[in-house]
């Protein structure tokens, strides 16, 4: 067990129980009394918040959807920043950043299940690929405004951070590798095959 006392091992361990945190669920239940699990996408992220409280209380819905992207994009971004902080190396920084995605996704208080890693996604990416992530949030936001079909929109912003950083940084400072990167976009994208297949099948409800 020695080695729980590396501290490389304490963040991530660290890093996958804070992304774990169901801050969806658990704002959605405290003032709504909803367990937006069994409507809407059954996700805990923002997006379903809005959409399953939107018919009873639409105020509620956006403020709650609002905090829940807030909150679900710091908990990646306050592990990355202590670590900093503490001077860890750029390799753990991005290992944390997967398993902040990781929690999200797949949290330990939920028997593994999770939200889709958008939020979270983006929270880990603007600390290590500031310039990407706001390339990617353009592209979230005007194809948001356009079609107003959320997984659509998180998947074009995906692309479009994926491929900013090929052009970009050709090579990732410290680690020479955009494999944490695939990395966090495979889990996303597998995240998203439901919203997929109803992409292909035309039944993907938009978020008005």
């Amino acid at each position: 067990m020695d080695f729980l006392f590396n501290i490389n091992i304490q963040f991530y361990m660290i890093a996958y129980l804070v992304g774990g945190i169901p801050f969806g669920l658990l704002l959605a239940k405290y003032f709504s009394g909803n367990d937006i699990r069994q409507s809407g996408s059954g996700s805990i992220g923002a997006t379903n918040v809005l959409r399953v409280l939107k018919e009873s209380n639409p105020a509620l819905a956006k403020k709650l959807a609002i905090i829940t992207l807030f909150l679900d994009a710091f908990k990646g971004i306050a592990v990355l920043l202590v670590g900093k902080y503490l001077n860890l190396s750029i390799e753990t920084l991005w290992a944390i950043a997967i398993f902040a995605v990781i929690g999200h996704c797949f949290s330990p208080y939920l028997k593994f299940e999770g939200g889709k890693g958008v939020a979270t996604g983006a929270g880990v990416l603007l600390v290590m690929l500031p310039i990407e992530l706001l390339i990617a949030f353009a592209a979230w936001f005007i194809t948001g405004k356009l079609l107003k079909i959320s997984s659509l929109s998180s998947l074009i912003a995906l692309i479009s951070l994926l491929v900013a950083s090929l052009i970009i940084h050709p090579e990732i400072t410290g680690i020479k590798t955009h494999a944490p990167i695939f990395i966090i976009a495979f889990i996303i994208v597998y995240k998203h095959i439901p919203n997929i297949m109803r992409l292909f099948q035309g039944k993907e409800s938009q978020v008005i």
